[in-house]
């Protein structure tokens, strides 16, 4: 019930929050009211209902919204609520969530406020702010353009005939400029512009603050904590400016921006901490999902206002709210302790991820965690109250669980049949490498390895340019020519394929850029000729030039025509055959499967049955596989593309399990760079030696040349992924040392564990508990 001195929440809250496991607040840790929902779809539902219930309360109000990936459920959520609303079916489920149907609200009577835009950049281009909010809000949910405050980077500051390139040649902003005297004639130009932009941004937050502030804002919360563009250490009064950002928030823009390179150098307009604050009354939600947000949302809601964080300045907003999910709330300190306390009695699993936990904190290994430090622990009490009598015991069972699981990462499979599975081309590696390496050695096993989207999206334009410049170099040559005559580079010629890769491993072998080189031309050429079915080398010539024109004049970012998609596929593919020809598999073994929901469109589609899964069944007919790996994600907080593949297996292997009644197969879930298995949450723990992390860095870099220079990067690491696959993996080795003890990896009979410096987590599921794994969050994007 809410509390003295607090508002009374809307229905809407109120009803989530009865579902919900935990109440709205726990005073004294946390300075912010929070609702934990169960998963991203279901935090997408939340946010729409209470956005049409406050729409509803506050007709013409001011309002808000977020822009990027995170709002998808949101979107069609509310997009599919308004368009059915007179629906008996949707009625209900509105009455269910605690809005009255009987009063469909006016959007169109909204007024809204564009939070932020990166700076310069075309409004025309699909992956603006602006011209995502014109598809999304006031062409999707029917918002009045003249009603709507929006930031228009080609109408701000420039004369007429002028653009922002000839302001900007470089796409660089130099805001030295504005104390320095600009020394040539564009850089004065440029100085003038600044200060036109910085009197655009006072009006701007004018206008808002005339119109009462902002009503109701949704946003989402950034890797170093940022709302809106607020990033780390901004003012908690801070109003409308140009400003730049840090580096989580570059690589996190890199992906809307077509690259790390471009999001470096691009300034942001957003509105202030103290703009989405200026109204006391401003409905101010921000939604996080995922155990990745874990650790900014602890810092958000328990810490006092602080610069550091920027979203505690929403503390003193009375109606100011954060949702998020379970994975979300995991370091909630209060919400943790309520998990534990109302299970009784607690599960092995739960005292094991207690134990662990504690552990780690007081630096101690298990067995020698004594009486007092669970007593003085909060959580670790739970465990003393049951097992005072028996807490020896206990420990030493939570330790015996450990080692047991590091002794299945050691054993290895024999005559087994592996069907490798990732949604993107580069996530098996990432994600369990070693233990692939460590079967490959058995020659009594098979190995598949198949990719479900094309990838193309991580693939940049300048690096298309770098090969095509190969390519031409060799066009002409006498070897290519007659490789030509040949039919060597036929689209059924499998054994042209595979030598493709043999001359580019051959290279890598000899350190020969010139045999690399070759390689990469070779698979370029085949490209080409199968995407535009033309097997003339004039003809290809002309398509280069094409090409080279495409990718010199697109701005980066921009959605690709599908023959250019299917060109930059083919060239993630080729990346593929190279990692897994690497450890001698030809490409009969690699298999890439585009399915069609992988668009390239901000939201992809959702998977459906008819057209993404039967590829999947004819591909396990094909393999008959006895363990079959998933990139596994039941919460749907990571990417997009993995939650979706998710489903498409599950149904998959569901069909499988039918035709072929086989219910003996095993799926190995596994994680990678951009979310992690907790100890108890994983049942394989896989060693990895210092020579594995040398082949990882070698064959991460030498295949996966697209990758190579971390155009996408992960906001945790500025580096190739590799680089932090192997920080995770040594974070959670350095963790199970401290468990178990230093001495027993190092004293240990087996050389293998002698050398262990990394750990990589896998679990291990027969088809049920993958099933009831998945099935939930299935039937959350299902509802709707």
């Amino acid at each position: 019930m809410p509390r003295k001195n607090h508002p009374i929440f809307s229905k809407v809250e109120q009803i989530a929050l009865q579902a919900s496991p935990f109440k709205d607040i726990y005073p004294p840790d946390e300075k912010i009211r929070t609702i934990v929902v169960d998963n991203f779809p279901a935090l997408g539902k939340l946010t729409a209902l209470r956005f049409l219930e406050w729409a509803q309360q506050n007709p013409g109000g001011v309002i808000a919204l977020p822009t990027g990936k995170t709002p998808e459920h949101f979107i069609k959520w509310v997009s599919h609520l308004l368009i059915h609303w007179d629906e008996k079916p949707i009625r209900e489920q509105l009455e269910q969530g605690g809005i009255h149907p009987g009063n469909k609200p006016d959007i169109s009577s909204l007024r809204f406020v564009q939070i932020d835009e990166f700076y310069p950049i075309n409004p025309r281009q699909h992956n603006s702010f602006y011209a995502y909010i014109k598809q999304f809000y006031i062409e999707g949910f029917g918002i009045d353009r003249q009603k709507s405050l929006l930031i228009d980077s080609s109408g701000i500051g420039l004369t007429k005939g002028e653009a922002l390139e000839d302001v900007w040649p470089d796409h660089r902003v130099d805001l030295s400029l504005r104390y320095s005297y600009g020394k040539t004639r564009l850089e004065r130009r440029q100085k003038e512009m600044l200060a036109q932009i910085d009197q655009w941004c006072q009006e701007y937050e004018e206008k808002i603050r005339k119109m009462g502030g902002i009503g109701f804002f949704l946003g989402g919360i950034g890797p170093d904590g940022h709302v809106g563009f607020n990033v780390r250490g901004s003012d908690h009064f801070s109003t409308t400016r140009l400003t730049p950002t840090n580096y989580e928030t570059q690589a996190a823009a890199a992906g809307d921006l077509g690259g790390i390179e471009i999001s470096r150098n691009r300034l942001v307009i957003t509105i202030g901490l103290g703009t989405i604050a200026y109204n006391p009354q401003c409905v101010a939600l921000i939604t996080a999902a995922g155990e990745s947000k874990a650790e900014v949302i602890v810092d958000a809601v328990e810490n006092d206002a602080n610069i550091l964080y920027p979203a505690t300045a929403l503390h003193k907003l009375p109606n100011a709210r954060f949702y998020i999910t379970k994975g979300a709330a995991k370091l909630m300190k209060r919400r943790v302790l309520e998990v534990f306390s109302n299970e009784k009695p607690l599960s092995e699993n739960s005292i094991a991820r207690i134990v662990f936990d504690l552990a780690v904190r007081k630096r101690k290994q298990i067995i020698e965690l004594s009486q007092t430090d669970f007593r003085e622990d909060p959580v670790g009490k739970l465990v003393l109250k049951q097992h005072a009598n028996d807490l020896n015991s206990i420990l030493a069972r939570v330790r015996d669980k450990l080692v047991h699981k590091i002794e299945n990462g050691v054993k290895k499979r024999s005559g087994t049949r592996f069907l490798h599975t990732e949604p993107h081309h580069d996530d098996i590696m990432l994600g369990y490498l070693p233990h692939v390496v460590r079967h490959i050695r058995d020659g009594s096993n098979t190995h598949y390895f198949t990719c479900f989207t094309g990838g193309f999206t991580s693939v940049s334009n300048p690096f298309m340019m770098r090969q095509l410049s190969k390519l031409l170099a060799l066009l002409d040559s006498p070897e290519m020519h007659a490789l030509h005559e040949a039919g060597y580079f036929h689209k059924d010629n499998i054994n042209g394929r595979n030598r493709d890769v043999w001359q580019y491993l051959d290279g890598v072998a000899s350190k020969s850029r010139t045999m690399k080189n070759e390689g990469e031309a070779r698979r370029l050429l085949r490209n080409l000729i199968e995407v535009y079915d033309d097997d003339d080398l004039n003809g290809i010539k002309n398509r280069i030039t094409e090409l080279q024109h495409y990718f010199k004049t697109e701005y980066p970012g921009k959605k690709d025509l599908p023959h250019i998609q299917q060109l930059k596929s083919m060239c993630r593919e080729w990346e593929a055959e190279c990692i897994w020809g690497y450890f001698g598999w030809d490409c009969h073994h690699v298999k890439h499967l585009r399915l069609g929901f992988y668009t390239g469109d901000i939201f992809t589609e959702e998977p459906t049955v008819e057209r993404d899964v039967p590829p999947i069944v004819k591909l396990l007919k094909d393999v008959q596989p006895d363990i079959v790996t998933v990139a596994f994600d039941p919460e749907a907080s990571g990417p997009d593309t993995h939650y979706k593949v998710l489903q498409a297996v599950t149904e998959a292997l569901k069909q499988y399990e039918k035709i072929s009644g086989r219910s003996d197969i095993k799926v190995w879930g596994y994680r990678n760079v951009w979310y992690r298995f907790h100890p108890v949450e994983s049942n394989i723990f896989v060693p990895v030696s210092l020579n594995m992390f040398a082949v990882m860095q070698a064959a991460f870099l030498n295949s996966f040349i697209s990758q190579k220079d971390a155009s996408f990067p992960s906001y945790e690491h500025d580096g190739p992924f590799s680089e932090l696959a192997q920080r995770i993996q040594v974070e959670q080795y350095e963790k199970l040392k401290i468990c178990l003890g230093r001495e027993w990896f190092y004293e240990h009979a087996s050389p293998l564990i002698r050398a262990t410096r990394g750990l990589v987590f896998l679990k291990e599921m027969d088809l049920p508990e993958f099933y009831a794994s998945s099935r939930e969050l299935m039937l959350a994007v299902e509802n709707r």
